[in-house]
Formats: structure tokens, C-alpha cells, sequence
């Protein structure tokens, strides 16, 4: 049987965070309406705080998008489900768009072969990787992947709309104190309790960069997809400049 093909971009832009979502808001809707096939971009963000909706509607998001702020994380909101999660420079965002004429009935087939990719690309790297959410994780949930059974190392969310899925989220490739240091005070003015002894990053355990980690990823795609590394098109780059138009609302 002939394996699909997924289209592999790396463009990142850390400089424009509100842009850099909206690239990938922009995928999505070609992706559903049948403008563009699969693709899964990989890139490095900028310094990010990402809310999900539950903390958008918090009576302390102000607070909270404040002191993200003050730690010289910018704050947005999220393209795919979650809690609040911290992206930066030894970071690695990712975004996969799936066409799917009733993505509501797959949620769990994409989340559990996203972090099978992920534990895949980990092991090749001599990570102790497992999928499964440890007690006191920042973003909880039941994809995420960890180490040993001891911490976190990538967070995983989901976005579903008429004719598509988005599969998002990070892999901490290190600094995780970077993501402690901006949700402490943003999860203390969002009442949420969690441990930040359960945050880790892929470089406690194998010397491995952002770069390496990256390579593994891609190269566990290829061992699933028939792998098309390809730029972002001009007509997604231009729906992303009007989504991230100041004014715009963030749906």
C-alpha cells in the first residue's frame, strides 16, 4: 500500500509570533478547504506564551498575559487546545494539518500517532521516552511524552474545524528553566497547581540541540510519509499576513 505524502516545511518566523500562528492557522484552512494536501511544519519559534481558551476566559488572563510579559515571553492564543505552554529559541513548534472530511471521529488516532512519532524520534537519540501525562505536569494531558516517567518533554494539543485537523504543540529540546520562568507567575495568576520539578527537556538526558532533535523528527516522518520538503506557498504567507493584521479577533 502506497504511503501518503506529507509536505515538510521549516520555515519559522521568532521574530513575528503572531505571525508565525497565523501561518499555521493558514495551513489549516487550505488544508480543509481542500487547497492543500498534509503537511507538518517543524520550526523554531521565538519566546511565546501560548493560552489555551480556558485561560483566555480566566478571570486572572490579564495578570497572567502580563507577567509573560514581564518575563519577555509574548502572549497569544493558542491554535490548538491545552493549557498555557511555553515556546522558546531551544524549543521545537510543531503543526500538522490534516485534511479530514470528519476529523471528529480520528481525534485520538492523530494524537496517539503524533506522540508515537515524537517517542520514536526520542529513542533514536537515546532518550527514555514514554507517552503519558506525569502527575503535576504544566499543560496536562494524556499525549504528552516524558522521560523515565519523570518528566515532561512535549506537549501536544488539537483544533478541529469543518473538513481538517491541527496537531500542535512543543518538544522542550532544553532550557526547560525558561519554561518554568514564565509559568510560575502566569499559572499562579491562572489559579492552576502543577509542580515544575515535572518539566523536562531532551538535553537532561542525551547531548542533543535543537538542530538534532529536529533532524529526528524529520527523519521519523520519513519513516511513515513519503516526505516532500517544500517552502511555504505565497498564497499561504499572504492569508497569514491578513489573519495577523492588528485588529484582527485571534479566531
Amino acid at each position: 500500500m502506497p504511503r501518503r505524502t506529507l509536505l515538510l516545511y521549516g520555515e519559522g518566523f521568532p521574530s513575528r509570533p503572531v505571525f508565525d500562528t497565523a501561518v499555521s492557522r493558514a495551513l489549516l484552512e487550505a488544508a480543509a478547504g481542500g487547497r492543500s494536501p498534509e503537511s507538518f511544519r517543524l520550526f523554531v519559534p521565538g519566546r511565546v506564551l501560548a493560552f489555551g481558551t480556558r485561560d483566555v476566559t480566566h478571570p486572572g488572563y490579564e495578570r497572567a498575559a502580563a507577567a509573560a510579559r514581564a518575563e519577555g515571553f509574548t502572549p497569544l492564543e493558542r491554535l490548538a487546545g491545552g493549557r498555557a505552554a511555553v515556546f522558546h529559541e531551544e524549543t521545537l513548534a510543531f503543526a500538522w494539518a490534516v485534511p479530514d472530511p470528519e476529523p471528529r471521529r480520528t481525534i485520538h488516532d492523530r494524537f496517539r500517532a503524533l506522540a508515537a512519532l515524537v517517542v520514536e524520534a526520542l529513542l533514536s537519540l537515546g532518550v527514555d521516552a514514554r507517552v503519558g501525562e506525569i502527575p503535576g505536569e504544566y499543560c496536562p494531558g494524556e499525549y504528552s511524552v516524558n522521560y523515565g516517567g519523570r518528566r515532561k518533554v512535549m506537549g501536544v494539543g488539537q483544533r478541529l474545524v469543518a473538513g481538517a485537523a491541527h496537531v500542535g504543540g512543543v518538544v522542550v529540546a532544553g532550557r526547560p528553566e525558561l519554561v518554568n520562568r514564565a509559568l510560575v507567575p502566569v499559572y499562579a495568576c491562572l489559579g492552576f497547581e502543577w509542580d515544575p520539578g515535572a518539566t523536562g527537556s531532551v538535553a537532561d538526558t542525551v547531548a542533543a540541540d535543537v538542530a538534532t532533535v529536529a533532524a529526528s523528527l524529520a527523519d521519523a516522518l520519513r519513516s511513515r510519509y513519503e516526505v516532500v520538503e517544500a517552502s511555504l506557498p505565497p498564497d499561504i504567507l499572504l492569508r497569514a499576513e491578513a489573519l495577523a493584521a492588528p485588529g484582527r479577533p485571534p479566531r
